[in-house]
């Protein structure tokens, strides 16, 4: 996709990722909540503060309520600025106040490094295509900004969140074979969906960075939070000097080989 798209197709884009939470559903009120409890997690471990800036990769021109909560939430939106595809004319009417970026299909971020204070991603990285495609997404975020937060819907949800099909999602050959039973197959070609779990997200994270520390990265379950079964899964990279870091990403350092990371902790459960 490139940045020529008309706004009925932009619209026709993100509309397509809401086909079971439409609105007034019980899906959207699931939805609903767990993006709000995503919110609080990602306050909780970014911790910003109203002088910082975010930017956030892959709002969505479906404004519904349970759309675009970082925009919803935050108390400075006049800090944030929105990357989409697209016009984003329904976004830009919603939220007046943060700052729409347009962009391609080719994956870069049209900023300079160091850009922002955070970078944030919610339901997105599932959905660019490739393994190699969600790596370079994750570093061009970490370009950006030096504090990255990513959710994405966990594959061992028993409802995967996509095409409201209960226990299919934990085998690819499953899932395939359900998408064709009831007339979804496009969910089932990667280039629409990639179902993730915490070591497929923590396996996308950038290794090895020249600052020294590396990258701390931390993952976790967040949304409607059940272990294993939860709704999704968090990733959060920080490459700040260790000493600025927060206290749940500096466990004691261990030793790394080179192009490892030099401090690594996971965490197993977070809201």
């Amino acid at each position: 996709m490139d940045m020529e798209l008309t706004a009925s197709q932009s619209d026709g884009i993100d509309a397509a990722y809401y086909e079971v939470a439409k609105p007034g559903t019980v899906a959207e009120t699931v939805m609903t909540f767990c993006r709000r409890r995503m919110f609080r997690c990602f306050m909780d471990i970014c911790a910003p503060v109203a002088t910082e800036t975010i930017v956030d990769v892959g709002v969505s021109d479906v404004v519904e309520t349970g759309d675009n909560m970082l925009e919803r939430l935050y108390p400075y939106p006049a800090k944030i600025t929105a990357v989409g595809r697209g016009h984003g004319r329904d976004f830009r009417h919603r939220f007046p106040e943060s700052r729409f970026v347009g962009i391609g299909g080719s994956g870069s971020l049209p900023f300079d490094d160091d850009s922002f204070d955070i970078a944030v991603s919610n339901a997105v990285l599932e959905h660019v295509g490739s393994p190699q495609a969600q790596k370079f997404l994750l570093s061009e975020m970490l370009r950006v900004a030096p504090r990255v937060f990513v959710t994405i819907p966990n594959r061992y949800f028993p409802v995967e969140h996509h095409t409201g099909l209960p226990f299919v999602a934990a085998s690819d050959r499953l899932f395939r074979v359900a998408c064709r039973l009831v007339c979804k197959q496009k969910w089932a070609d990667p280039a629409m969906l990639i179902l993730m779990d915490r070591a497929a997200l923590a396996a996308a994270a950038p290794v090895g960075t020249a600052l020294p520390g590396g990258v701390s990265t931390v993952t976790g379950y967040t949304g409607l939070v059940a272990g294993g079964l939860s709704s999704n899964i968090y990733l959060f990279m920080d490459r700040r000097p260790i000493e600025r870091r927060s206290s749940i990403m500096c466990p004691q350092p261990v030793r790394a080989s080179s192009g490892q990371r030099t401090s690594e902790f996971a965490r197993d459960g977070a809201d």
